[in-house]
């Protein structure tokens, strides 16, 4: 604390240097290097207490993100109009950054007007203070013959507190510097100007941008230095932006590159940093102010406090009889009446004196040669104090700039503007002095803004001006991928009337609705081993199953995975089921059980015809597969075959069933009302429970329609009330093979259409599932970048090359706040130098065909639901839907958004969505309930 030091100490040494007398009465205020490394360190903590989104609430430097990623590249171009608000004067400008000269030739050129703000307006309402402001735009504008009928881009210096979610939104925190408009804290600044604009009337002006006076000085002063990356006003108030890793900064999603912060350091303080180096004089001034305990460090160092600082010290020590011979006039009594000029002018070098005395004389007293020495030292002292103060927080984000990057030393450019530093004859040097003795090991150089902040922000409204182009251009790439509820609801429509063709026995249909003779869920009766046998997307699966009590197995008794190479998958039929066969006898010899002819249940993912439920005709290959001579065959018999062949075991093939039949009665054995099973993966598919009257191409309608009347369960006959039922398998993947879709279709959709093995054919699956996204991606970045809006426009040979795009990477890009990080290290992969902004489109771009995949499969899933529905003559319906699948269960966000718009398409059904733990489970239970049917 600032201590008073008694009266007759001062008098006991009449001769005394003045100077020496006013440094140990202002002994508080003058800060040694130790002190200063104090207050950086202090400096530091707040800095990082503000990044963090944990604690930035109760942060009093609140660091917030600016949305400004870079710094001037030289690519700038185009006109600008500019409003500058925020110091003690007010400008209009337009900024012109000629088009083939770029900024870094000199190619830019400035006209501007200064426009007094009424003091009245400061403390008024917000809506006159921006109506003023748009004034003096429109006046400008007639005044520069500027055209009132073409569209002005437009940037928007706003040098206070801003909550940025974007480069032109600015949320007010609250006013500094004597503004305090009412009506305008806590609302977005740019809509504010919008309209007031609109209500002036008569000017067409695009806000491109909202940026503190900090941040336009940086970009200003990186036009001419490319090591720029700080920003510093010592000016009517204070503060400082830099250059910080995006990792760091807590309140923006990324982590891959830097944006610019905007300190608000001038808050430094408020919650008691300072603690211990705040005077009596500070706490004066701060009583005094518009807005008591806020802004300490700005009245401790900007221009609008040092002149009141020197009044109040220099009045005390007239009262003390130290000064004057004691005598105090009214004028030194006044607030205001000694400003920060005339602290400047007083330490002028060969002037100071004199000006010194002048300034005495006019506050009507009459000093000595010895009061005007003190009263010129207790300038210097206060206004060192100021740099010194200035020189521990540059110190402290330099400090962090440094460990951000891991560098032992580096060099550095800290762009400055503000009256205080433009002005003051001595404050630049002593603050240039005290940085380098801080921190010796940086090499750091201060460049003066040459046109005060506006070109800066001119320029931050170029940058943003291309990068809307290029959002604009984005959009509307991507809008055929959002669709909308209308859309949605038609989707659901179209895939209704699919289900209800392809139940019919004739007539085309888009839809195969092959049934699957399974006629009921499991009962807990079902005992004993069971192969599980599982051709999928690339592998081959064998599991062998033991019931005992239950139905509860977690998991296979054993369970190996064979790989089926691409060139099997596209070979001859024979070649692929002697494959199979070859992985089955080498799982029997691992299991022991090669010469136990054990019940076998064949998943095969691929759309069968049945007449029984252990035979199954191959109606077209999908997922990649394309063996020769299989299509229209019984794939049980070509499996029994290959088993003949190899002649080393014996195989009882119980059934043969679709792994979405599967997926659903594993999920049936854990919940009874588990009537619909839907796989979400490489492929995609769904089956469900449909009433046996509704299926018209059962050739076994009747005789099952009798079993399901009559049927023996353990001797207890069921009840004739029960409805019969069979498993449906839909093949909705099919949807779209009649041209249905084609209205929701892209191009790229198209592209991938066209160069799949099967052209024309699974189309909604070729919109939905893993197969297939992953390229659909590739080639909208593709295109993307051919019009130069992703990675500068340079198509690597990669990205040219199709599959490379795997679907497993939109998953990835998709989770996690370390997306960009993960969007990065694919690109590269990609042989492709990722920016941070195409790592958001890139991500933007997998979010949109992920999610319009979520869409389709959850508007079919509504069809489903509803039609199930119906069919029993329910108002309402609960039913669970048994799911598999790599994208449904690994996607961040791809069952949220299905189960979402289920929901919605079909309110009256309450849908539970129950992963399945395994296929292999329900597969054994078909083959376990297909052995019962026969032994009855």
């Amino acid at each position: 604390m600032f201590v008073v030091h008694v009266v007759a100490s001062f008098f006991s040494k009449p001769q005394e240097d003045p100077t020496k007398m006013v440094d140990r009465y202002l002994s508080a205020m003058r800060l040694h290097d130790d002190q200063l490394s104090d207050i950086s360190a202090r400096f530091q903590a707040e800095m990082k207490k503000g990044l963090s989104e944990d604690s930035n609430a109760a942060a009093a430097m609140k660091m917030l993100p600016t949305h400004v990623r870079s710094t001037p590249d030289g690519s700038e171009k185009g006109e600008f109009l500019v409003l500058d608000l925020g110091g003690s004067k007010f400008k209009v400008l337009q900024v012109k950054v000629r088009e083939g000269t770029g900024i870094t030739r000199g190619g830019v050129e400035m006209e501007e007007k200064t426009y007094p703000i009424p003091k009245e307006l400061h403390i008024g309402s917000g809506a006159e203070l921006f109506d003023h402001v748009s004034e003096s735009l429109k006046d400008f504008l007639h005044e520069k013959n500027i055209s009132l009928e073409k569209k002005h881009p437009l940037a928007f210096t706003f040098s206070f507190p801003c909550e940025q979610t974007t480069v032109n939104q600015g949320l007010l925190l609250n006013w500094s510097k004597n503004f305090r408009a009412r009506g305008l804290q806590g609302t977005d600044v740019v809509q504010a100007l919008r309209g007031s604009i609109d209500r002036t009337g008569g000017m067409d002006v695009e806000v491109l941008a909202v940026v503190n006076d900090t941040v336009a000085t940086m970009m200003t002063c990186g036009v001419d230095d490319q090591y720029c990356e700080v920003g510093l006003i010592v000016g009517t108030g204070t503060n400082a932006c830099y250059m910080e890793e995006l990792r760091h900064v807590g309140l923006v999603e990324g982590d891959e590159g830097r944006m610019c912060v905007n300190t608000e350091w001038g808050a430094f303080g408020d919650d008691g940093a300072l603690e211990g180096y705040i005077t009596e004089f500070d706490r004066d001034v701060d009583a005094a102010s518009n807005n008591p305990g806020k802004q300490i460090l700005e009245k401790m160092v900007s221009g609008m406090y040092l002149g009141e600082l020197v009044r109040l010290v220099v009045l005390k020590m007239a009262k003390l009889r130290l000064l004057f011979h004691g005598h105090v006039s009214d004028a030194l009594r006044t607030k205001g009446t000694i400003t920060t000029e005339h602290v400047a002018a007083m330490e002028e070098d060969k002037t100071g004196l004199k000006n010194t005395r002048n300034i005495l004389v006019d506050l009507d007293l009459t000093p000595s040669s010895d009061d005007c020495v003190a009263v010129r030292h207790v300038g210097t002292v206060v206004s060192f104090r100021s740099s010194n103060l200035v020189a521990a927080g540059l110190a402290a984000i330099l400090t962090r700039i440094k460990q951000n990057r891991n560098l032992r030393t580096f060099r550095i450019t800290v762009g400055v503007d503000g009256s205080v530093y433009k002005r003051h004859p001595q404050f630049p040097r002593r603050l240039h002095e005290v940085v380098r003795r801080l921190l010796p090991e940086c090499d750091v150089r201060f460049v003066l803004s040459d046109s005060g902040s506006s070109k800066g922000a001119a320029l931050v409204a170029a940058v943003a001006q291309r990068l809307a182009s290029r959002r604009l251009q984005v959009d509307e790439t991507l809008s055929p991928f959002r669709l909308s509820q209308e859309q949605l609801q038609v989707m659901k429509t179209r895939m209704r009337m699919g289900l209800e063709a392809g139940l019919k026995s004739k007539g085309p249909s888009a839809l195969k609705m092959l049934p699957s003779f399974v006629y009921r869920t499991p009962d807990g009766t079902e005992h004993g081993k069971y192969l599980s046998l599982d051709l999928g997307a690339r592998n081959f699966r064998a599991m062998l199953v033991n019931f005992k009590q239950g139905l509860q197995p977690n998991s296979p008794l054993y369970h190996k995975m064979y790989p089926v190479p691409p060139e099997v998958m596209q070979g001859s039929g024979e070649e692929l089921f002697d494959l199979i066969a070859q992985c089955v006898s080498d799982f029997l010899d691992y299991t022991g059980m090669k010469n136990a002819r054990l019940p076998a249940c064949f998943i095969f993912s691929f759309p069968c015809e049945q007449t029984a439920i252990d035979t199954g005709s191959l109606v077209s290959w999908t997922k990649g597969f394309h063996a020769t001579g299989c299509e229209g065959r019984d794939v049980v018999s070509m499996l029994r075959e290959a088993i003949e062949r190899r002649n080393e075991f014996d195989l009882d093939i119980a059934a043969v069933v679709n792994d979405t039949v599967a997926t659903m009665m594993s999920c049936a054995c854990e919940d009874a009302l588990c009537e619909i099973g839907l796989i979400a993966g490489s492929g995609t598919n769904v089956c469900y429970m449909e009433e046996l009257k509704n299926i018209e191409k059962s050739e076994d309608k009747t005789g099952q329609m009798e079993r399901g009347e009559e049927d023996k369960d353990d001797g207890r006959e069921r009840e004739r009330t029960e409805i019969p039922k069979m498993c449906v398998n839909t093949e909705w993947g099919g949807l779209g093979d009649d041209g249905s879709l084609d209205d929701i279709i892209t191009p790229y959709d198209i592209e991938v259409d066209r160069n799949s093995l099967h052209p024309e054919k699974q189309r909604f699956e070729k919109l939905t599932s893993g197969m297939y996204l992953g390229e659909v991606v590739r080639r909208v970045l593709l295109d993307l970048t051919r019009g130069g809006l992703l990675f500068r426009g340079h198509v690597t040979e990669a990205l040219k090359t199709p599959g490379m795009f795997q679907t497993k990477y939109l998953s990835q890009i998709e989770s996690g706040r370390l997306a960009l990080l993960q969007v990065r290290s694919i690109l590269q992969q990609l042989g492709l130098d990722c920016t941070c902004d195409d790592s958001i489109i890139v991500k933007e771009v997998c979010g949109a065909v992920s999610r319009r995949a979520a869409q389709l499969c959850g508007a079919g899933m509504a069809a489903v639901v509803d039609k199930i529905r119906e069919n029993r003559g329910l108002d309402h319906l609960n039913i669970t839907v048994g799911v598999d699948g790599t994208l449904y269960k690994l996607h961040p966000h791809f069952s949220g958004i299905l189960q979402e718009t289920a929901r919605v398409l079909a309110p009256r059904c309450d849908m539970t969505f129950l992963p399945s733990e395994g296929r292999w489970k329900g597969a054994a239970l078909i083959a376990a309930m297909a052995r019962q049917q026969l032994e009855m």
